[in-house]
């Protein structure tokens, strides 16, 4: 736990708006707008409260990387087995929110009372937990993490009650069982967010088919929460029927999960193939460029 802690580190931009935390596998960017005291006092709390966040998920793991268990000590252990426990009988572990979760409970630790802010985001390496007071976001979505092509835009407005947006495919920071380029999805929280885009994306696939290359996660790394259930490591040439095809019951999982409130809009991209899904303004569709959530 001790190395832990030397490498944790707190970097102010030179115009005082954004906090870096590092500590290990955490990488966030907290993005404050307000006052300067109160940044700088919100920041100061972000400090304090990043300082023990990682060595308190490290004694847990064991937990948080199995399907059921114990209910979890710490606050952000809570919050991930609390994000996850909805979307059961599915398989998923507590790992599934930890992003989210850390970026949700880094905005709570900003936002106390008489904050005096006027927004704030945290991105925890693509996963984002925001607040606005009037002003809406707007975020670039991500069609392929590899090239960093954009799907397009979306406004997010400062009423819509969304606090959160994640990303997930077999590209990404974390293994996937399925072949999505990239699953957005927008929540209530930035874990739900990141519970569900991990499903999603889980679900976009073509099984057996002989382009896409597989292994079992304990393989690639022992500790996986996976365990031995098969993870994609390489997707070949694929047809926009066959994209369109492994998109299907992905989407329509993500329609299961809006009609249970468990997440507020989907974009899903595979190859040239796109399916999107939103609360309001859109039926579900392929949208091929410059898709709109709102």
């Amino acid at each position: 736990m001790s190395a832990f802690a030397e490498r944790c580190e707190a970097r102010l931009s030179r115009d005082g708006r954004r906090l870096r935390l590092i500590h290990g596998p955490i990488d966030a960017i907290v993005t404050a707008d307000g006052p300067e005291p109160a940044r700088m006092a919100a920041f100061e709390r972000l400090r304090t409260g990043f300082t023990p966040l990682l060595g308190d998920l490290v004694t847990e793991l064991a937990r948080l990387r199995a399907a059921t268990g114990p209910a979890p000590r710490g606050a952000v252990a809570r919050a991930m087995v609390a994000a996850t426990a909805p979307f059961a009988p599915l398989f998923i572990t507590p790992m599934a929110a930890v992003a989210g979760s850390v970026a949700d409970h880094l905005l709570a630790a900003a936002l106390v009372p008489g904050h005096g802010l006027a927004r704030l985001h945290v991105n925890n390496g693509g996963d984002i937990a925001l607040w606005s007071r009037a002003d809406p976001f707007r975020v670039a979505i991500c069609d392929d993490p590899m090239t960093g092509r954009s799907g397009g835009r979306i406004e997010v407005p400062a009423d819509a009650g969304i606090g959160g947006i994640a990303t997930s495919g077999w590209r990404g920071r974390s293994f996937s069982m399925g072949i999505a380029d990239a699953v957005t999805v927008l929540a209530d929280t930035a874990a739900q967010a990141d519970a569900a885009a991990t499903l999603i994306a889980n679900a976009v696939d073509l099984p057996g088919h002989p382009e896409i290359l597989r292994a079992r996660a304990c393989e690639l790394v022992p500790e996986s929460d996976l365990g031995d259930r098969a993870v994609v490591i390489d997707v070949g040439p694929l047809s926009e029927a066959e994209c369109a095809e492994a998109l299907a019951p992905a989407l329509a999982l993500a329609q299961n999960f809006r009609q249970r409130g468990l997440i507020r809009a989907a974009y899903l991209a595979l190859g040239d193939a796109r399916a999107t899904l939103a609360d309001t303004h859109l039926q579900d569709t392929c949208l091929p460029k410059e898709p709109a959530l709102a």
